[in-house]
């Protein structure tokens, strides 16, 4: 006596949880955006397995300056609030504006995004800010990758990730090694939190619950606690090519007490003074709201100063005028001393 076998159903990709059809509507929405993008130098963008990218002859001796970096925590705002459409900002800020620390101009740019369901307008939201984060930093978006990787993440959450290159000529790569006492430490405003200290930021809405403040600094309170990080590429590139620039420092996790002492030649310390810069709205909140002292607060957030430059005295006012002229909110924050037995950063 025979039995016949019964076949089993077949399963697809899809039927897995992968949608192919997904990721390449995906990538042709991804097109128009990352064109926008091109500059000089792009051989090869988009679809192929890798991107292709020749540095500018311009360059004598070109150094190669990389970075990578995520969005963090800032990212669980973004899925509970349904706002995708700046985090990618923030993650070209996040690299580019620390390849920009070293002097060099960035580059191109790539990305991963990676989810457990790929929702194709949202991350055509979050790639749409990764295009304009290069377009304003002047950074080709060249590549990437889109991860559909069902059951890795919870359903309407994605993580990123973002990697950038620069070039600098040898000659004038940036190593704070000329920065001496005298010096003056410049501070460009922040645009508010950027990305990082949010897993104590979302401590804080937790803890004021519906006494949430209806706005901060004039901007709706969702909106100015997801402000992106502000790109300082392009202006201080201009301020770098006419002004002896000594050293650059990115404020991110850290804040101003762990990030400038990563600039200082040994034997330094910068003097801050307490009050040189104004203390938004935002950052009063969350301060009193936290209950931390002023120490915590400026090694937890950029606290208003997103990026800080060191110059010689002679030339601070000089520097300070062409990044105001340029755009930016510039504070003079401090001096370079003798370090001695005292901290790295002193603000008093």
């Amino acid at each position: 006596m025979s039995t016949s076998a019964t076949s089993p159903t077949p399963l697809s990709y899809k039927d897995a949880g992968v949608d192919i059809d997904a990721g390449d509507a995906l990538v042709e929405r991804i097109k128009p955006l990352a064109k926008k993008t091109m500059r000089e130098g792009v051989l090869a963008g988009i679809g192929g397995f890798g991107a292709l990218f020749e540095v500018p002859k311009r360059y004598k001796e070109p150094v190669l300056v990389s970075g990578t970096d995520g969005v963090g925590t800032k990212l669980k705002l973004a899925f509970e609030w349904n706002m995708h459409d700046t985090v990618g900002i923030d993650l070209v800020a996040m690299s580019v504006n620390d390849v920009l620390v070293q002097g060099a101009e960035p580059l191109f740019f790539l990305d991963y995004f990676a989810c457990g369901k790929l929702d194709v307008d949202t991350a055509a939201a979050v790639v749409g800010g990764i295009a304009k984060g290069c377009e304003l930093s002047g950074c080709a978006l060249i590549g990437g990758e889109t991860a559909e990787m069902p059951g890795m993440y919870p359903a309407g959450e994605y993580d990123l990730a973002g990697f950038a290159v620069g070039a600098v000529e040898k000659s004038k790569i940036l190593t704070g090694k000329d920065v001496k006492p005298g010096d003056v430490v410049l501070g460009l405003a922040s645009h508010g939190v950027h990305s990082n200290g949010f897993s104590l930021v979302r401590k804080c809405i937790e803890r004021a619950g519906d006494n949430l403040p209806a706005t901060l600094d004039g901007k709706p309170f969702k909106q100015a606690i997801m402000e992106p990080t502000r790109l300082y590429v392009k202006n201080v590139l201009a301020a770098l090519a006419v002004h002896p620039i000594k050293a650059l420092a990115h404020i991110t996790g850290g804040g101003l007490l762990e990030n400038i002492p990563r600039v200082l030649p040994e034997g330094t310390a910068a003097h801050l003074t307490k009050g040189s810069w104004p203390q938004t709205e935002l950052f009063a909140w969350l301060q009193k709201t936290a209950s931390i002292d002023d120490i915590e607060m400026n090694r937890t957030f950029n606290n208003g100063i997103g990026m800080v430059v060191v110059v010689d005295a002679a030339n601070a006012e000089a520097t300070a005028a062409t990044l105001r002229a340029a755009g930016e909110q510039v504070y003079t924050i401090g001096t370079i001393a003798a370090r001695g037995e005292g901290a790295a950063v002193v603000v008093a």
